[in-house]
């Protein structure tokens, strides 16, 4: 199997760029979610927390169960409440308000344009009322931008509705709860000075989708991808490699197969054009349910070391490249 190899200043290095422009480390959620985005979900919770974090995000109640030990309070996007003083639960519609237990701790999600998850603006006062009925005990008001890393001004139409939603809320009584809708994107264009809390995600793992002219702080990559040589062989001209023989040898060569496939999440798509890796070397024809060939005789070599210039190859995201990623892959601090 493959192995991933997590550089430890970098996250660190991406941490305190967005804490610098919070000006505080507890203004900070660290976003844990689908494995910490591939690069292994306990692992980056412990490097989270030497950083100096105390706040967490995830997706479902049982991530923040295994990563309780490490941060005074998680919130947790997409499941059920529960009783648990050590985690908040987003409300993302009505009917999530009635299900919740008497005393949960929540944070009401509200739909200021994205209309994905949350209630609709007009039923904030509705839910207001049934969060004080079920006595629930409401953390937070949260929503998230949908265009923040696009070069447009939905940005600032989205967080001028959150702006009235906040005002709403206050006068209806709820003067201690927290505000937040900053995901890595919007902290990285705007002030985050006055944030109750900035829910970095991408970012902390060093990339930004940003047009280039939004970009003004320095973001590295942290995790690396590497694979291992199984075996090595000469390849005389006209053989052909790999499941149905694609790629055809032009001349005498020696190529090595490497311990990268599917199961490591490794996408078959990649045929489409041959993706080059990091060090340069093509793969040469299909990857092979659990290998790929190269022309190389390296005991190991780099196939990803930057996740948005290796998604570009295959015509998806840097996200996607590294939530693909195994989570029993062997990850690596160095």
């Amino acid at each position: 199997m493959a192995t991933i190899k997590i550089n430890k200043q970098n996250f660190f290095h991406n941490l305190n760029q967005f804490t610098l422009k919070c000006g505080s480390k507890a203004q900070v959620g660290i976003v844990l979610k689908d494995n910490a985005y591939g690069h292994g979900l306990e692992l980056m919770a412990e490097l989270a927390t030497e950083f100096g974090l105390t706040e967490a995000v995830v997706r479902t109640y049982a991530e923040a169960k295994r990563i309780k030990p490490y941060f005074q309070s998680i919130l947790v996007l997409g499941d059920r409440a529960c009783v648990d003083a050590h985690c908040s639960f987003a409300l993302n519609c009505l009917d999530d308000i009635d299900q919740a237990p008497h005393g949960a701790v929540v944070e009401l999600k509200v739909d200021t344009g994205m209309h994905r998850n949350g209630i609709a603006m007009a039923e904030l006062d509705e839910a207001l009322q049934r969060i004080r009925k079920q006595g629930l005990r409401l953390k937070g008001v949260m929503s998230h931008n949908r265009s923040a890393d696009e070069l447009s001004s939905e940005l600032f139409w989205q967080q001028k509705r959150f702006e009235m939603v906040k005002q709403r809320v206050k006068a209806a009584g709820f003067d201690t709860v927290r505000f937040h809708s900053f995901n890595s994107a919007t902290a990285l264009r705007l002030d985050c000075r006055h944030e109750d809390l900035i829910r970095v995600g991408i970012g902390a793992y060093g990339y930004s989708e940003l047009p280039e002219i939004y970009r003004v702080i320095e973001l590295k990559p942290v995790l690396t991808l590497w694979a291992k040589r199984i075996s090595s062989r000469i390849l005389q001209k006209g053989d052909r490699v790999g499941y149905g023989g694609t790629y055809e040898a032009s001349h005498s060569m020696e190529v090595s197969t490497y311990d990268l496939g599917y199961g490591d999440g490794w996408m078959r798509s990649t045929r489409f054009q041959s993706f080059v890796t990091a060090e340069g070397l093509p793969i040469l024809g299909r990857v092979s349910m659990d290998y790929v060939s190269l022309a190389s005789t390296k005991e190991e070599v780099c196939i990803m070391d930057n996740a948005l210039e290796a998604s570009k190859q295959v015509g998806t995201i840097s996200y996607e490249m590294m939530t693909l990623l195994n989570p029993d892959i062997k990850r690596i601090v160095w």
